[in-house]
């Protein structure tokens, strides 16, 4: 919305006519007298400018609305006063004392552009969005040496035209320095006003161990900080700690708006092999290994920060915030899953996810085998590993059974336990592909046949 309001703003200011006050801001700034013989040459020139950068807008203020990405919004703005008077070749040029200070304000732009854009590129990697910036980015800096007017000093011009004549020149390229440097600066530093959605992120080989890192071949046991957030920085209780030693690398503490400090995010995988935390340094969200680090994410505010989890099994990685980002830790290939609000079930067969509206199967590749209308909160989800069906269990009692090629509900039992007792919590599925569950008041582990709803002990 605020995208399309500015897009908005700047086509209507844009197509305003030529203003007294902006003949007089000319006047005052170039030092020139404007009289009835050069005020139609002059005004002929804001009015050409104003009707080129209508045009240019045209094109890129929806392009700004339909994006969020506020940089196409500057280069139609700024793009006549650096293309309108590109010439090739390029033209050799004696620079004035008075154009020395913008072609320096060009120089450092360009140079602080291309910093941000190296420090993009090292915490973000290459995304379409930072491709689309790179490239406009590189255009400008090519286009403005070429555009470049010639401002050799000359002899005081003797009539009102050649006068009007010379300071346009001074006034277009005083412009064109300053319009390249917005841009290039805006392509380095400007990101969309609403982050892209789900885009998977690049993954890069292990991280060796340095010396302050703590490594690992299982990981027996792991307690999160314990001291209270106002004592000593360095005391061994600020730090998570892995079969007892301290784990430096890993954050200790999130700080969100509004809140008091928490533990950061900290999971261990079900087979006791792998971590997945918040990095101290760098606030990266990693996987560790005893083969080493595999960076998850960039650089993450505390108030950005993803819920993790692995869902009962340690392969895939799910991190869940504004959708879902399902990772492979054998091959390392991600799914992304839009507009997802909970991860309630991982395994080979593929993922169960929540959105507001709906339920979903997705599997590995980014498919959506099943969608079916979102229930109640409370609701639970098991997906059998081979991915054919989904059960629902509903109320902590009814137990709904969908196959997932079809959608077709192929069976709804409510299994009766003994002592009245109900369903706490799902635990999966046994070696014969039955549901097992625990009841809330016993505890008892029961298989649960999807056909009938007759309940038989676990024993194992």
């Amino acid at each position: 919305m605020i995208a399309w309001a500015a897009a908005l703003i700047a086509i209507l200011v844009a197509a305003m006519p030529v203003t007294r006050e902006q003949l007089t801001r000319f006047a005052e700034l170039t030092g020139l007298s404007v009289t009835e013989t050069n005020a139609h040459r002059i005004v002929a020139h804001f009015a050409d400018l104003r009707r080129w950068r209508l045009l240019a807008l045209v094109p890129t203020a929806p392009l700004t609305g339909l994006t969020n990405d506020p940089l196409y919004l500057v280069l139609g703005w700024c793009a006549v006063s650096v293309f309108r008077d590109v010439r090739l070749p390029a033209r050799i040029f004696h620079m004035r004392d008075d154009m020395t200070m913008y072609r320096g304000a060009w120089l450092l732009g360009l140079l602080g552009a291309v910093v941000a854009g190296g420090y993009a590129l090292d915490n973000q990697g290459v995304t379409p969005a930072f491709l689309a910036h790179a490239v406009i980015g590189i255009v400008v800096a090519a286009a403005v040496p070429l555009a470049a007017r010639k401002l050799s000093a000359v002899p005081e011009p003797s009539d009102d035209i050649a006068r009007a004549e010379l300071a346009l020149d001074h006034w277009s390229s005083r412009a064109l320095y300053l319009s390249g440097t917005a841009i290039v600066l805006s392509s380095a530093l400007l990101a969309p006003w609403q982050p892209p959605k789900d885009d998977a992120h690049e993954y890069t080989m292990p991280m060796t161990f340095s010396e302050s890192m703590a490594a690992f071949m299982t990981v027996d046991t792991y307690k999160k900080p314990t001291c209270a957030w106002v004592d000593q920085v360095d005391a061994p209780c600020r730090s998570w700690r892995v079969n007892g030693e301290p784990f430096p690398q890993a954050a200790p503490y999130v700080i969100k708006k509004g809140g008091a400090p928490q533990a950061a995010p900290f999971a261990r995988s079900p087979d006791k092999k792998a971590v997945v935390y918040l990095t101290k340094r760098d606030r990266r969200m990693v996987y560790q290994d005893a083969a080493g680090v595999h960076p998850l994410t960039g650089s993450l505010a505390d108030s950005a920060l993803p819920t993790l989890a692995f869902h009962g099994q340690s392969r895939y990685v799910a991190l869940t915030r504004d959708g879902a980002t399902i990772t492979d830790t054998k091959t390392w290939a991600t799914t992304s899953i839009p507009g997802v609000r909970r991860v309630h079930d991982l395994n080979t067969g593929g993922t169960v996810a929540t959105t507001p509206t709906q339920v979903l199967v997705v599997d590995h590749r980014g498919t959506t085998r099943l969608s079916l209308p979102f229930g109640e909160a409370s609701d639970l989800y098991d997906l059998r590993p081979d991915g054919r069906q989904l059960v629902i269990i509903r109320g902590w009692s009814r137990v709904d059974t969908f196959t997932v090629a079809t959608g077709e509900k192929v069976s709804s039992v409510v299994p009766r336990f003994p002592d009245d007792d109900d369903i706490e919590a799902s635990l999966g599925w046994s070696g014969n592909n039955r549901l097992l569950v625990r009841g809330g008041s016993t505890e008892r582990v029961y298989q649960v046949d999807l056909a009938t709803g007759e309940l038989r002990r676990n024993r194992n």
